[in-house]
């Protein structure tokens, strides 16, 4: 990704079309489904593993884990998108990216955490703000400053928008809850899966002309 190319889409503004976003990701989760579901009863696995047999330690994996294993749904999606061969193993390319992810997400969660703890409004404005730093991280090659500031500029050009459209998401999921629970692993994807969808559609004017690796550059 170029950043010049991204201040320019940042100067002119971004706007998009909700319900599109969310039945684009409905369509790219039905291809894969299989995938997609089972990737998700693994990393629910994980999470209750940590939950019931290491109590003391889930942090751990709020910090060490999280990160790359969400990001899994975000590389498989850009290998959806571009119609590249998928395997299952590609959703756990996201630890080719550890380290910068794992400070990415702790940074960005400590000024969330610390916005809230204050006023609670800057925190809620950094939680939307910082939706795409991890993108960032992991498509355009950035540090965690740079893919932070860049997801908060951007984001900031229409931030209503993108609060709405994380209501949206937040509201699928609590549908798929009360659908027996189950449902969840259908709604989690497709919100990560919308994330990617909306990221990819708003920056593909960014793109690098001779990109050096297609399955981390849009």
């Amino acid at each position: 990704m170029n950043q010049a190319k991204i201040q320019r889409i940042i100067d002119s503004g971004v706007d998009f079309n909700i319900g599109d976003i969310i039945e684009k990701a409905w369509e790219m989760f039905k291809s894969r489904a299989l995938f997609h579901i089972g990737f998700m009863f693994l990393v629910g696995a994980i999470q209750a593993g940590f939950a019931v047999y290491l109590k003391d330690y889930t942090f751990l994996y709020s910090i060490f884990l999280a990160p790359p294993l969400v990001c899994g749904f975000y590389l498989v999606a850009n290998r959806q998108s571009q119609k590249e061969y998928l395997d299952f193993q590609n959703f756990f390319d996201g630890f080719k990216y550890w380290w910068d992810l794992v400070i990415t997400n702790l940074i960005s969660s400590i000024l969330i955490v610390g916005g809230i703890v204050l006023l609670i409004v800057p925190g809620v404005y950094l939680l939307v703000g910082y939706l795409f730093c991890l993108l960032f991280v992991i498509f355009g090659g950035f540090d965690f400053w740079t893919s932070m500031e860049l997801s908060r500029k951007l984001i900031q050009t229409n931030w209503l928008k993108f609060f709405l459209f994380l209501l949206v998401l937040l509201a699928l999921n609590i549908a798929g809850f009360l659908f027996f629970i189950v449902g969840l692993f259908v709604t989690i994807p497709m919100s990560y899966l919308s994330v990617y969808i909306l990221f990819e559609e708003l920056t593909i004017d960014a793109i690098e002309e001779e990109p050096k690796d297609p399955i981390i550059h849009l």
